[in-house]
Protein backbone atom coordinates (compact mmCIF):
# COMPACT_ATOMS: atom_id res chain seq x y z
CA UNK A 1 0.00 0.00 0.00
CA UNK A 2 1.05 3.62 -1.43
CA UNK A 3 0.93 6.47 1.55
CA UNK A 4 1.80 9.73 -0.40
CA UNK A 5 0.83 12.76 2.64
CA UNK A 6 1.33 10.49 5.44
CA UNK A 7 1.48 13.22 8.34
CA UNK A 8 1.94 11.20 12.01
CA UNK A 9 1.29 7.75 12.58
CA UNK A 10 0.58 7.17 16.55
CA UNK A 11 -0.65 4.37 18.59
CA UNK A 12 -2.56 4.03 21.80
CA UNK A 13 -1.33 6.64 24.35
CA UNK A 14 -4.52 8.53 24.63
CA UNK A 15 -7.37 8.39 26.54
CA UNK A 16 -10.72 7.09 24.98
CA UNK A 17 -13.42 9.21 24.67
CA UNK A 18 -16.82 7.61 23.29
CA UNK A 19 -18.35 10.23 21.80
CA UNK A 20 -22.68 10.19 21.84
CA UNK A 21 -22.46 9.42 18.29
CA UNK A 22 -24.84 6.51 17.24
CA UNK A 23 -24.35 5.62 14.40
CA UNK A 24 -20.84 3.88 15.70
CA UNK A 25 -23.06 1.27 16.79
CA UNK A 26 -24.56 0.79 13.59
CA UNK A 27 -21.26 0.64 11.73
CA UNK A 28 -19.51 -1.54 14.37
CA UNK A 29 -22.24 -4.01 14.16
CA UNK A 30 -21.13 -4.70 10.52
CA UNK A 31 -17.06 -4.64 11.00
CA UNK A 32 -15.94 -8.08 11.04
CA UNK A 33 -13.45 -8.94 13.91
CA UNK A 34 -10.04 -7.88 12.69
CA UNK A 35 -11.04 -6.12 9.81
CA UNK A 36 -8.98 -3.04 8.21
CA UNK A 37 -11.10 -0.13 8.04
CA UNK A 38 -9.97 3.14 6.06
CA UNK A 39 -11.81 6.23 7.79
CA UNK A 40 -12.26 9.27 5.48
CA UNK A 41 -12.81 12.64 7.11
CA UNK A 42 -11.90 10.63 10.28
CA UNK A 43 -12.07 13.88 12.54
CA UNK A 44 -10.59 13.34 15.89
CA UNK A 45 -10.58 9.47 15.13
CA UNK A 46 -13.40 8.60 17.66
CA UNK A 47 -15.02 6.18 15.02
CA UNK A 48 -12.08 4.37 14.33
CA UNK A 49 -11.14 3.72 17.77
CA UNK A 50 -14.16 2.88 18.92
CA UNK A 51 -14.02 -0.04 16.03
CA UNK A 52 -10.72 -1.03 17.62
CA UNK A 53 -11.81 -1.17 20.55
CA UNK A 54 -15.21 -2.93 19.92
CA UNK A 55 -14.01 -5.38 16.71
CA UNK A 56 -10.49 -5.38 16.73
CA UNK A 57 -10.41 -3.33 13.60
CA UNK A 58 -7.08 -2.03 12.25
CA UNK A 59 -6.77 0.77 9.44
CA UNK A 60 -5.88 4.39 9.15
CA UNK A 61 -7.91 7.54 9.44
CA UNK A 62 -7.62 10.81 6.39
CA UNK A 63 -7.95 14.07 8.10
CA UNK A 64 -6.74 17.34 6.32
CA UNK A 65 -7.60 19.95 9.48
CA UNK A 66 -4.24 19.83 11.47
CA UNK A 67 -6.19 19.89 15.59
CA UNK A 68 -8.26 16.89 13.89
CA UNK A 69 -5.02 15.11 13.06
CA UNK A 70 -3.61 15.97 16.56
CA UNK A 71 -6.93 14.62 17.87
CA UNK A 72 -6.48 11.53 15.86
CA UNK A 73 -2.80 11.04 17.13
CA UNK A 74 -3.95 11.49 20.84
CA UNK A 75 -6.95 8.99 20.39
CA UNK A 76 -3.90 6.54 19.48
CA UNK A 77 -5.33 6.68 15.87
CA UNK A 78 -3.19 5.80 12.74
CA UNK A 79 -3.52 9.19 10.39
CA UNK A 80 -2.98 10.56 6.93
CA UNK A 81 -3.20 13.98 6.29
CA UNK A 82 -4.90 14.58 2.81
CA UNK A 83 -7.94 15.97 0.57
CA UNK A 84 -10.54 14.12 -0.09
CA UNK A 85 -11.49 15.77 -3.12
CA UNK A 86 -8.04 14.83 -4.55
CA UNK A 87 -8.64 11.62 -4.25
CA UNK A 88 -7.11 8.13 -3.43
CA UNK A 89 -4.60 7.71 -5.53
CA UNK A 90 -2.34 6.74 -2.67
CA UNK A 91 -3.86 4.01 -1.51
CA UNK A 92 -4.26 0.57 -4.21
CA UNK A 93 -7.63 -1.40 -5.33
CA UNK A 94 -8.83 -3.89 -2.29
CA UNK A 95 -5.94 -2.21 0.38
CA UNK A 96 -9.29 -2.77 3.02
CA UNK A 97 -12.29 -4.34 4.18
CA UNK A 98 -14.24 -1.37 4.93
CA UNK A 99 -14.38 2.32 3.11
CA UNK A 100 -15.92 4.35 5.52
CA UNK A 101 -17.42 8.02 5.28
CA UNK A 102 -19.50 9.30 8.14
CA UNK A 103 -21.16 12.73 8.43
CA UNK A 104 -18.93 13.70 5.73
CA UNK A 105 -20.81 13.00 2.05
CA UNK A 106 -22.83 16.33 2.24
CA UNK A 107 -19.66 18.08 2.66
CA UNK A 108 -17.71 16.82 -0.46
CA UNK A 109 -18.02 18.87 -3.79
CA UNK A 110 -17.40 15.03 -6.15
CA UNK A 111 -19.89 12.74 -4.69
CA UNK A 112 -19.26 10.15 -7.70
CA UNK A 113 -15.89 10.35 -7.70
CA UNK A 114 -15.24 9.77 -3.98
CA UNK A 115 -17.86 7.08 -3.89
CA UNK A 116 -16.64 5.03 -6.66
CA UNK A 117 -12.82 5.53 -4.91
CA UNK A 118 -14.67 3.72 -1.61
CA UNK A 119 -15.56 0.87 -3.75
CA UNK A 120 -11.95 0.79 -5.74
CA UNK A 121 -9.99 1.17 -2.10
CA UNK A 122 -12.24 -0.82 0.10
CA UNK A 123 -14.11 -4.54 -0.34
CA UNK A 124 -17.34 -2.54 1.31
CA UNK A 125 -17.98 0.87 2.09
CA UNK A 126 -20.29 2.18 4.71
CA UNK A 127 -21.61 6.62 4.61
CA UNK A 128 -23.68 8.08 7.06
CA UNK A 129 -25.22 11.36 5.91
CA UNK A 130 -27.81 13.13 7.98
CA UNK A 131 -31.32 13.21 6.23
CA UNK A 132 -32.94 16.43 4.49
CA UNK A 133 -35.94 14.68 4.22
CA UNK A 134 -36.52 14.57 8.07
CA UNK A 135 -40.07 16.41 9.20
CA UNK A 136 -38.51 18.69 11.36
CA UNK A 137 -36.22 19.61 8.48
CA UNK A 138 -39.11 19.91 5.84
CA UNK A 139 -40.96 21.96 8.38
CA UNK A 140 -38.04 24.61 8.89
CA UNK A 141 -38.32 25.09 5.14
CA UNK A 142 -41.88 25.28 5.30
CA UNK A 143 -41.62 28.18 7.02
CA UNK A 144 -39.13 29.98 5.57
CA UNK A 145 -35.76 28.84 6.89
CA UNK A 146 -33.14 26.53 5.87
CA UNK A 147 -32.63 23.76 8.81
CA UNK A 148 -30.38 24.17 11.69
CA UNK A 149 -30.79 20.42 13.77
CA UNK A 150 -28.27 18.49 15.61
CA UNK A 151 -27.69 16.32 12.08
CA UNK A 152 -27.49 19.97 10.64
CA UNK A 153 -26.20 22.07 12.85
CA UNK A 154 -24.91 25.07 10.79
CA UNK A 155 -26.61 28.11 9.54
CA UNK A 156 -26.96 28.52 5.87
CA UNK A 157 -24.12 31.26 5.72
CA UNK A 158 -21.10 29.10 7.74
CA UNK A 159 -21.86 25.79 6.51
CA UNK A 160 -19.29 23.52 5.14
CA UNK A 161 -22.36 21.52 3.43
CA UNK A 162 -22.20 21.44 -0.56
CA UNK A 163 -24.97 18.94 -0.92
CA UNK A 164 -28.15 18.32 0.76
CA UNK A 165 -30.35 15.31 0.24
CA UNK A 166 -32.60 12.71 1.41
CA UNK A 167 -32.65 9.07 2.15
CA UNK A 168 -35.01 8.55 -1.32
CA UNK A 169 -32.38 10.86 -3.32
CA UNK A 170 -29.28 8.61 -1.56
CA UNK A 171 -31.16 5.22 -2.60
CA UNK A 172 -31.81 6.65 -6.41
CA UNK A 173 -28.12 7.66 -6.49
CA UNK A 174 -26.76 4.28 -5.84
CA UNK A 175 -29.29 2.43 -8.47
CA UNK A 176 -28.31 4.49 -11.30
CA UNK A 177 -24.28 4.11 -10.55
CA UNK A 178 -25.05 -0.31 -10.07
CA UNK A 179 -24.31 0.28 -6.29
CA UNK A 180 -25.56 -2.36 -3.97
CA UNK A 181 -27.26 -1.27 -0.58
CA UNK A 182 -26.56 -4.30 1.58
CA UNK A 183 -27.73 -2.73 4.73
CA UNK A 184 -29.37 0.77 6.13
CA UNK A 185 -29.78 2.13 9.16
CA UNK A 186 -32.23 5.08 10.24
CA UNK A 187 -31.90 6.65 13.27
CA UNK A 188 -33.57 9.40 14.73
CA UNK A 189 -32.15 10.49 18.54
CA UNK A 190 -30.57 7.27 19.23
CA UNK A 191 -33.66 5.06 18.12
CA UNK A 192 -34.12 3.37 15.14
CA UNK A 193 -36.71 3.74 12.77
CA UNK A 194 -38.77 1.47 10.28
CA UNK A 195 -41.77 3.26 9.49
CA UNK A 196 -41.54 5.80 6.74
CA UNK A 197 -37.44 6.66 7.37
CA UNK A 198 -37.78 8.88 4.87
CA UNK A 199 -39.67 11.38 6.47
CA UNK A 200 -38.97 10.22 10.53
CA UNK A 201 -35.02 9.91 10.54
CA UNK A 202 -32.80 12.28 11.06
CA UNK A 203 -29.86 10.04 9.93
CA UNK A 204 -29.19 7.38 7.62
CA UNK A 205 -26.48 5.10 7.51
CA UNK A 206 -25.76 2.45 4.89
CA UNK A 207 -23.44 -0.38 3.95
CA UNK A 208 -23.16 -1.23 0.01
CA UNK A 209 -20.67 -2.56 -2.75
CA UNK A 210 -20.65 -2.40 -6.32
CA UNK A 211 -23.15 -4.89 -6.94
CA UNK A 212 -23.77 -7.39 -9.85
CA UNK A 213 -24.52 -4.58 -12.55
CA UNK A 214 -20.85 -2.64 -12.03
CA UNK A 215 -18.66 -2.87 -14.96
CA UNK A 216 -15.17 -3.01 -14.64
Amino acid sequence: MKHATAHAVASGAADHRLVDRPEFEAIAAWIEAGAQVLDLGCGDGSLLRYLKDERGAMGYGIEIDDANILASVRNGVNVLQSNLESGLAGFESGSFDYVVLSQTLQAVRHTEQIIGEMLRVGRQGIVTFPNFGYWRHRLQVMRGRMPVSSTLPFEWYDTPNVHLFTIRDFETFCAAHAIRILERVVIDQRRRVSILPNLMGSLAVYRFDRGLGHKH
